[in-house]
């Protein structure tokens, strides 16, 4: 049952006709024919039979509402749930007119039947498979409020299945799979272990919601989640109120442990996706290869955004389908030959990434962890001067980009960095009892230029190079500026026997523990992985700030629960302080 505190809802908007695809409450099964194409985009291959509003009950009483589209056959098939808050109708072609650049995904590519972030019933329901899409407790017709995760949306993730899997159409055999809110969802379903859930495939999935999304390193920012309350969750009852919640309580406690997943309970087949480039999911994708609980798990890091990752790349969608057939239909299709572990580097700039690597775990067993000491002259270097220095950034410059420190490494040669890199820094500030820092890593042009990275292929992108892009039309979901780590100072505690690797140490965030005004305290912090390659004269430059360093899109998101920062940041290097980076050499 849920966390044992009693949780703050909030007002939402109610669904309306039309908005997001919702047709009203109108259950019924229909036949929708070969060539159907209703939102003039992608025909349908072959009949389908669509069944709208079916309602499962879960076991508090309440019933959550799917459409099911499935193959027009006396055989039973298998299905793939895709469950999430956002309408079961909200489709993608509705969403990708929404942001920038369409992410890449072409017109005439959806049909419309898909949900959004979840597999098109036109590319799956012929290859036998039946897509289930559920409105999850609390959104569009279905009962109760709205949770985000936790053990709530667990169980009644398994209610459901188990509920599905008894219908005539299903032979006993089901899956999960979609991006973000429908791969984080996995995480807590499979946890419970539903008996008929044979295979998931969680792409692109964070899975600690306190420590990845909403209280990253102990600094709030709900900015995206602001974003998609507003566009896209409608429900008649309310939803939880991640806000009100951390204005309770800003440390770890029974509402926020609920939030993150029990990975390690998961014992069935696990197709995983990850990229570099996410802002949300990252680290959730590293902990799913390293804690679930089977050798039969699969890890492809992915070069591109998950969306068109998920709709657009053919050899993407083919594996999807092979790793399903394998799993709900038991077919012997040699999906056990896919490699277990691919990797991608990205090489910025005007350049595609390099995709698939192999690799034999993650992170890469051969890695070379380099020390790399920051220097008063705004270089790396291989130790720390003799002495103490102290160089200092505004952390309330409100600048574009932030004030920062930054400290430069020119390679010599080709090299790649692949990995978890890791800062270790020496901080103090007279204005303030606290801190938050802000860690990027840039890569930098062969005239020392910041270079960025598209997060969709060239051949799809609206601009043919980096520099042609407007920097307005730089958006997080397909620029990417390189890794980043986030510590509130007062969260500096790290119990090493949760960390998943000593380059990305685990903060409890269970107390605060402030700092005297001027003190220096010694801070690590984890950066999310990386995978850069780096032509002979191009540089990295590791920028410390005191504010957050990537695309400001969220700019009507306030910040009003708790204390940011407060004049000046200083940053000890050399000496009895030696602050560094350690770099995942490859």
């Amino acid at each position: 049952m849920p966390p044992p505190v009693q949780v703050a809802t909030l007002d939402i908007t109610p669904p309306t006709v039309s908005h997001n695809g919702y047709q009203g409450f109108n259950p019924r099964k229909e036949v929708l024919p070969k060539g159907w194409n209703a939102f003039n985009s992608r025909p349908l291959d072959e009949d389908l039979i669509a069944e709208h509003d079916v309602g499962i009950r879960v076991r508090d009483g309440c019933i959550l509402y799917c459409d099911v589209y499935r193959p027009v056959t006396d055989k039973p098939v298998p299905a793939i749930v895709c469950w999430s808050p956002f309408g079961k109708k909200h489709n993608g072609i509705n969403m990708m007119k929404k942001v920038r650049w369409g992410v890449g995904v072409p017109d005439g590519c959806l049909s419309g039947l898909e949900r959004f972030e979840g597999p098109d019933p036109a590319e799956y329901c012929p290859r036998g498979f039946a897509i289930v899409n559920v409105d999850a407790r609390g959104a569009g017709d279905s009962d109760g409020s709205i949770v985000i995760m936790g053990k709530q949306e667990g169980e009644d993730g398994h209610d459901v299945i188990e509920g599905l899997a008894k219908l005539p159409w299903c032979n006993g055999n089901l899956g999960l799979a979609g991006n973000s809110h429908l791969g984080i969802v996995q995480w807590f379903i499979a946890a419970t272990q539903p008996p008929s859930l044979k295979a998931i495939a969680p792409w692109e999935a964070c899975g600690d919601l306190y420590r990845e999304q909403f209280v990253r390193g102990g600094a709030w920012d709900n900015g995206l989640f602001d974003l998609i309350t507003r566009e896209s969750i409608r429900g008649r009852h309310g939803l939880e109120d991640f806000k009100a919640m951390y204005r309770r309580c800003q440390t770890m406690n029974p509402y926020w442990e609920d939030k993150r997943a029990d990975i390690a309970s998961i014992k069935i087949p696990t197709y995983i996706v990850a990229s570099y480039s996410s802002f949300v999911h990252t680290m959730g994708s590293i902990r799913g290869w390293l804690q679930v609980n089977t050798d039969e798990k699969w890890l492809r890091w992915d070069p591109y955004q998950d969306w068109y990752d998920l709709w657009v790349d053919k050899e993407s969608k083919e594996e999807l389908a092979s790793f399903f057939s394998r799993y709900l239909k038991a077919e012997n299709n040699g999906w056990e030959k896919t490699p277990r572990l691919r990797m991608a580097s990205l090489k910025f700039g005007d350049k595609d990434p390099i995709y698939p690597i192999a690799a034999s775990d993650f992170p890469l067993p051969e890695t070379d962890y380099r020390q790399l000491f920051f220097t008063t002259d705004g270089k790396l270097a291989d130790s720390p001067p003799s002495y103490d220095r102290v160089l200092e950034y505004n952390s309330e410059s409100s600048t574009d980009p932030s004030d920062f420190v930054g400290f430069t490494h020119t390679f010599q040669q080709p090299t790649r960095l692949m990995g978890l890199p890791k800062a270790v820094l020496y901080m103090s500030c007279p204005d303030l009892d606290d801190m938050i820092i802000y860690v990027l890593i840039r890569k930098l042009d062969t005239n020392g230029n910041p270079m960025i990275n598209i997060n969709i292929p060239w051949s799809a992108a609206p601009y043919k190079t980096a520099a042609e892009i407007p920097k307005e039309e730089y958006s997080n979901l397909t620029i990417y500026y390189g890794p980043t780590g986030i510590l509130r100072a007062s969260h500096r505690a790290i119990d090493p026997s949760r960390s998943i690797h000593p380059q990305y140490p685990f903060h409890p965030h269970d107390k605060v523990e402030k700092i005297t005004p001027g003190t220096v305290v010694k801070l690590e912090i984890g950066l999310w992985a990386m995978g850069t390659d780096f032509e002979a004269g191009e540089s990295l430059r590791v920028q410390v700030s005191g504010e957050y360093p990537l695309i400001k899109e969220y700019k009507g998101a306030k910040v009003d629960l708790e204390v940011r920062n407060k004049g000046r940041h200083r940053v000890h290097v050399g000496g009895e302080t030696p602050s560094h980076v350690i770099l995942p050499f490859v």
